[in-house]
């Protein structure tokens, strides 16, 4: 295996660096025996797929094959490694490698277990759920969303083959997009709008004004998803030859359904009972929205993400389920499982196909019981897997002690120190009252995503998949010297951070006590994940005071709410916008030490804004607007009156208008 840095030398545009393996045909020979018919778990125009336990260091791999070095595939196999060498995200299949010898060109994947979209809309006994679907939505829509405004602020890529059998679903149905064999990636700017290239993509996803003008836009994209979308709804496939004339085509069916009030006629059959009527009117609206013939008038994928993770909030939201919670163990049972298993007994989970019912007594032994991807560790087990306690660290991220241990991969069994899964236990205090949560808060790409805990006794350990990076105050303000943040690095952080907010906040209560910029993790990619959500809040510290919202102070038993956390998400944009301490009596005179209190009247200035703003970001590429929209969300988010204060959900669309000085600059 010969590591070799993929370089773009034929573009105008530079990625960041990454690294992508290169493999020899003799390796991946071996792992596919020879290319062996029965390893074969697809085709397609590009060649065969193929699955295979292991090569070099890494296991459950997808290896695809080109047919022969057409042009059209040397042109495609150069694309995929150029765009996913450099792209790294939760909703993205990942590119293991690649292998280039004599006329054999050859991609490798992460294996995607449960297969594409499609195959499960398609197959009659794999029905998925409908808050099922709408889960895999959200995380496709969340891909193309960061393949169109995440990669950095001058460059964009355009999937351009966007569709349901280029979704793929991982062991706990995440939706990944995949195939960039088509994808574009150029220079963005606000005199170039699109990009002019030939036609290409499938055949009932394709944008009527990209085939009939030839002009390559994001909103490209969003058509396409639109038309997924629908698929998602219905069932059906985007274009059906045994259909009559009418009804072949989806997106134009679907339309016309709509225009005409029958709405109902859409829904895939599998799906009725599951859909409120008031929800059914949102899924079709936003998937309209995403069709409209002119580019324009589309949403972003950013705001198609906000919709439709409103839809799956309020779908849950009125969901009932009952929670018997008698007995300590079961209590701490659902803190960390929630109402979920509950809901499972005697019940259909999302897939029902590839899951074995699940059987739960209240009174059972917590050590035995695993639900899904979280489990339930035996303090023996810990002892195994962190050598006795022995590898201890200091967490930045926690400012306290953390163990270091090793799991596999697939099972969280605990393995020999180096092999398999790096995870961290961290010892707590037993909560004393039992939060909202349910099962998927775990797993949610903006929030440090905990594998499992263990109850010894009356300690509780909580182990987590990864602590790694640096929490914002770090970044902002560190004691060793400050890391230059630029706008859209803080930008990206802060979405990131509001995302997590975003989806914790369907419970409809506060996480934090209250939240700060020591709870945002963030890697070397400026991508944010919170810390320490919805566990039991300490006392009030006097650190996080001048985080706190006026109600704070006349405390009463229930009296924060979500717009508690509304008003501290506030000061955390103000010391992402001005650089500077929440509070800092060395450095700052009196007048100015609070820096909300010296802050709020300058923001509502675009002039005087110069005055706070964070001179790192006065330079040539800093944009006064969208920093003067960003001061106004802020004052927004630090209104006295708690009602007056905005939703998360609004605060996450205007910064996503605020990521690039034009924010629809692909519209035409």
């Amino acid at each position: 295996m010969l590591p070799t840095p993929i370089k773009d030398t034929e573009s105008s545009f530079i990625f960041p660096d990454q690294t992508c393996q290169r493999f020899t045909l003799s390796e991946i020979q071996s792992a596919t025996q020879n290319f062996d018919e029965a390893l074969v778990i697809g085709r397609g125009g590009f060649g065969k797929v193929y699955k295979c336990s292991k090569i070099g260091s890494m296991t459950e791999v997808a290896v695809k094959r080109l047919h022969s070095r057409s042009d059209q595939g040397a042109n495609e196999f150069e694309s995929e490694v150029k765009v996913l060498s450099k792209l790294r995200h939760g909703n993205l299949v990942s590119l293991i490698g690649y292998c280039i010898e004599g006329i054999e060109m050859i991609l490798l994947y992460e294996f995607m277990p449960n297969g594409t979209l499609e195959y499960h809309l398609r197959t009659p006994n794999l029905s998925s759920s409908w808050l099922q679907r709408l889960k895999i939505c959200i995380g496709a829509a969340r891909g193309l969303d960061y393949l169109h405004t995440g990669t950095s602020t001058q460059h964009g890529v355009i999937h351009r083959d966007v569709k349901s059998s280029n979704i793929l679903l991982d062991a706990d149905f995440a939706a990944k997009i995949s195939d960039f064999g088509l994808a574009k990636v150029g220079v963005i700017d606000q005199s170039r709008t699109h990009m002019s290239t030939a036609v290409k993509g499938t055949f009932g996803y394709i944008d009527p004004c990209y085939f009939y003008s030839g002009k390559l836009t994001m909103k490209t994209d969003v058509y396409a998803f639109g038309v997924v979308l629908f698929e998602v709804l219905s069932g059906r496939k985007a274009v059906d030859s045994t259909l009559d004339e009418e009804q072949c085509g989806l997106a134009a069916w679907a339309q016309h359904q709509i225009k005409e009030g029958k709405i109902n006629q859409i829904i895939d059959p599998r799906l009725l009972g599951q859909v409120s009527k008031k929800r059914l009117k949102e899924f079709a609206s936003i998937a309209g929205l995403c069709l409209h013939p002119q580019p324009k008038h589309r949403p972003t994928m950013a705001e198609v993400v906000v919709k439709l993770e409103s839809i799956l909030s309020k779908e849950r939201e009125s969901a009932t389920s009952v929670v018997d919670d008698e007995g300590f163990i079961f209590k701490l049972r659902s803190l960390f499982v929630g109402k979920s298993v509950d809901a499972a007994i005697g019940s259909k989970s999302d897939f029902s196909v590839h899951r074995e019912p699940i059987v739960a007594e209240v009174n059972v032994v917590i050590e035995n019981d695993t639900y899904g991807s979280f489990r339930t560790f035996t303090y023996a087990e810990l002892v195994i897997a962190t050598n006795g306690f022995k590898d201890e660290e200091q967490s930045t991220a926690l400012h306290e002690s953390i163990y270091k241990g090793w799991v596999d991969e697939r099972t969280y069994a605990p393995t020999k120190k180096g092999v398999g899964l790096a995870m961290y236990v961290r010892k707590m205090e037993i909560p004393t009252q039992k939060p909202d949560i349910k099962l998927e808060d775990f797993n949610h790409p903006n929030l440090v995503k905990r594998l499992g805990y263990c109850l010894n006794k009356h300690e509780l350990f909580c182990v987590y998949k990864d602590i790694s990076g640096i929490t914002l105050d770090k970044y902002l303000y560190g004691e060793s010297g400050r890391i230059s943040l630029s706008y859209v690095a803080r930008l990206k952080i802060a979405i990131g951070a509001a995302e997590g907010l975003v989806y914790l906040h369907r419970r409809n209560q506060p996480a934090y006590n209250p939240f700060k910029t020591d709870l945002i993790l963030v890697d070397t990619d400026f991508n944010a994940r919170l810390l320490d959500f919805a566990f039991d809040r300490q006392m009030f510290q006097m650190d996080t005071y001048y985080y706190a919202a006026p109600e704070w102070f006349g405390y009463q038993e229930d009296g924060l709410t979500i717009k508690s956390e509304i008003y501290a998400f506030g000061v955390v944009l103000l010391e992402i916008l001005t650089g500077l301490k929440v509070y800092d009596a060395k450095r700052r005179p009196p007048q100015k030490r609070n820096l909300a209190q010296w802050a709020i009247p300058l923001l509502q200035d675009e002039v005087n804004l110069r005055i706070i703003i964070d001179p790192q970001l006065q330079n040539n590429d800093f944009p006064p607007m969208e920093a003067f929209k960003l001061a106004k969300l802020v004052l927004n988010c630090l209104q006295q009156k708690h009602d007056k204060r905005p939703s998360m959900e609004y605060i996450l669309e205007v910064l996503h208008s605020c990521y690039q000085k034009k924010p629809k600059q692909f519209d035409y």
